[in-house]
């Protein structure tokens, strides 16, 4: 009795499987006549074109042989529809046709699919209309630097695919420091990050792009990627051209480009000021500070970089490094008057703890105003960021209690402060749940709560 109990069960389940398998083909092959894929108004064509061609070659023979050919066809079916009557003959043939129709599309679409992407196990019609979908994606304007700015990125290319990242080009320090020192090119750290986070070529191409070589004489600390954009940079010119051929190498979605083509050099000027030269000395120094400027001032931003701003839906600062990743992009004047300018919605992502040294004790509110300090030393009076998204408060955490135990502190968003003062803010769980050795914003999370925002920010206004 067991034994036939479970043979019903197999039956059964494997009668569900092979059911759910044929559904699933016929709702993929249907999927090809959804809107947006661009395929139907060709297969139409092509239809047109093939009854169009027999038309010409029936005009050119003077007719005949399409007579001839509809006398054979009436024939047939006088002794077809003697066997079968017409009510069940038309819809077999009907469906027959169908069948081969949609057997020859599938079979074809197969072969193109195998050329295109041999290795991986998305259907094509899935990737064509992903593609789609991300094509009609806002233009999106994500600037910033360090690891926050390739972080938002990874979230943002679930959006759209119109997206521009302009990076901060000020580090001295690490492989990026070394080869600007060596080579005389600008650091490429920063850029490679986000060209990887933006890639949708193969994960092991990605990977040798972050790869970082851990021993060899010259070689250790240095990543590849760094090694391979310094080299396009002195054959190709400029570091905007190398990353233009990277690009194309690593498929990005969207382009990554940096906030100028100036071989730039970031100082600030402490409270009691004492001035310090580098970024990464910055990035070092426990007293507080009180402005950052260029060495040389007031460096030309790229043509590109202005044109993303003038035609972005939605533009982001942040999150990152306050004085060392979010504002050298604000010493590029040019970049400042395009922000001005422009009527997209504007939003500040704050980070989600203080950096000792460089951001101490500042609060969201404090952050914001110190940009807006940075600003009026340069005679720009207008608010330029107009929304802001914050982290919750936190839970109770042993990496939190870490970071604590390492003078950072979480960065508190003082809401009804920031609302009062005209400001749109969004408080949202940004961290990632997962077990991981640092507190990072989490991608998905972070790019979710940003396209909220922005849709938001649309009824608003």
């Amino acid at each position: 009795m067991q034994k036939k109990k479970k043979r019903i069960k197999r039956t059964l389940s494997y009668f569900k499987k092979s059911n759910l398998g044929l559904i699933n083909k016929i709702i993929r092959i249907l999927s090809w006549l959804l809107p947006g894929l661009v395929i139907k108004r060709w297969m139409i064509t092509s239809a047109i074109g093939l009854l169009t061609s027999l038309l010409g070659i029936a005009i050119w023979t003077n007719l005949r042989p399409l007579y001839w050919l509809i006398e054979v066809f009436f024939s047939i079916m006088n002794v077809v529809t003697k066997i079968l009557p017409i009510s069940v003959l038309g819809p077999l043939i009907l469906l027959f046709g169908l069948l081969l129709i949609g057997i020859g599309q599938n079979r074809s679409i197969n072969s193109i699919q195998k050329a295109l992407v041999p290795e991986k196990n998305t259907f094509l019609v899935d990737a064509l209309r992903v593609k789609s979908k991300l094509n009609r994606g806002p233009n999106i304007v994500a600037i910033g630097g360090g690891t926050g700015l390739s972080t938002l990125l990874k979230g943002l290319k679930n959006y759209s695919s119109n997206i521009t990242a302009i990076v901060t080009v000020s580090d001295d320090g690490g492989s990026s420091g070394v080869l600007r020192k060596q080579l005389g090119v600008q650091p490429p750290g920063d850029i490679r990050n986000c060209l990887a986070a933006l890639s949708n070529e193969e994960p092991i191409l990605t990977r040798l792009f972050q790869y970082r070589f851990s021993g060899g004489s010259g070689l250790e600390g240095h990543s590849f990627g760094n090694l391979f954009l310094s080299a396009l940079t002195t054959i190709t010119g400029s570091l905007e051209k190398a990353v233009q051929a990277s690009s194309k190498v690593l498929a990005v979605q969207g382009q990554v480009l940096p906030a100028t083509n100036t071989d730039v050099m970031l100082w600030a000027e402490l409270e009691d000021g004492e001035k310090i030269f580098g970024e990464s000395k910055i990035s070092q120094s426990k007293k507080v500070i009180s402005r950052i400027g260029y060495l040389p001032e007031n460096p030309s931003a790229l043509p590109s970089a202005l044109e993303a701003i003038k035609e972005a839906d939605l533009i982001i600062l942040g999150p990152g490094s306050l004085y060392t990743s979010l504002l050298p992009n604000l010493l590029v004047p040019e970049i400042v008057d395009a922000l001005l300018k422009s009527n997209a919605p504007k939003i500040y992502i704050s980070n989600l703890m203080t950096q000792p040294g460089e951001t101490d004790n500042l609060d969201v509110y404090q952050h914001i105003k110190a940009i807006e300090k940075q600003l009026s030393n340069f005679g720009v009076k207008n608010r330029i960021f107009n929304a802001i998204l914050s982290q919750i408060k936190f839970e109770k955490s042993p990496l939190v209690d870490y970071y604590q135990s390492r003078g950072a502190m979480p960065v508190i968003c003082n809401k009804e402060e920031l609302i009062s003062d005209g400001y749109y803010v969004l408080q949202a769980p940004l961290y990632s749940r997962k077990i991981t050795p640092t507190l990072r914003h989490d991608p998905r999370r972070l790019a979710r709560a940003v396209m909220f925002i922005n849709k938001k920010m649309k009824k608003l206004n």
